[in-house]
């Protein structure tokens, strides 16, 4: 499910590349940010999915990678967005956050030589979440509007600025996930 998400992410950000001719170095800078951000979340996949569960490292093994996941996702919440597409700033400073969190419950979870199945599960509905939110990303960036449960895109203008002529469009979309998500990624 994650890979087909990341491939979708790879075609989508070398559609970007290969679109533009004397692009600016802000959104060039973009595009390569959010691609290293796709590839390493893949390898980052690849590699949680080869962690043998019967091994006695295989606890600390996740829990190394996860690291690396939690590390990837915060670059992508730092990530400069360009303005054209400062409406997905918001969203993945939030699929950082919940990343975050999400890493932090299952070290949790595995803490004292020991597994806590509640634990586990709440750490495990915000790294669904956090990927959720990079499923919107894509959609937000191919110009798409995320069609999935509990994802709200509203319109508000944009009151940063006091020109009455820069209210004319639709502002930034906010999008909206519940605080509790216990679906996947809808594929």
């Amino acid at each position: 499910m994650r890979n087909k998400l990341l491939l979708i992410m790879t075609i989508f950000v070398l559609g970007l590349s290969l679109s533009g001719c004397g692009e600016d170095p802000a959104l060039t800078k973009f595009k390569t940010q959010i691609d290293q951000f796709c590839t390493q979340v893949s390898e980052l996949d690849t590699a949680i999915n080869a962690i043998d569960a019967q091994a006695d490292t295989a606890p600390e093994d996740l829990l190394n990678c996860l690291d690396q996941v939690d590390a990837a996702f915060k670059v992508l919440g730092e990530i400069e967005v360009p303005k054209e597409f400062s409406y997905v700033e918001q969203v993945a400073d939030k699929a950082s956050e919940d990343m975050a969190q999400a890493v932090s419950m299952y070290h949790e979870a595995f803490s004292n030589d020991s597994y806590n199945e509640y634990t586990a599960e709440y750490a495990k509905e915000y790294y669904e979440r956090a990927y959720k939110y990079v499923h919107v990303i894509i959609d937000l960036l191919r110009g798409e509007t995320p069609d999935m449960d509990g994802v709200i895109i509203s319109t508000k203008p944009d009151t940063s600025t006091d020109d009455p002529s820069a209210n004319k469009e639709p502002s930034i979309p906010e999008t909206s996930v519940p605080e509790t998500v216990s679906s996947t990624i809808v594929e």
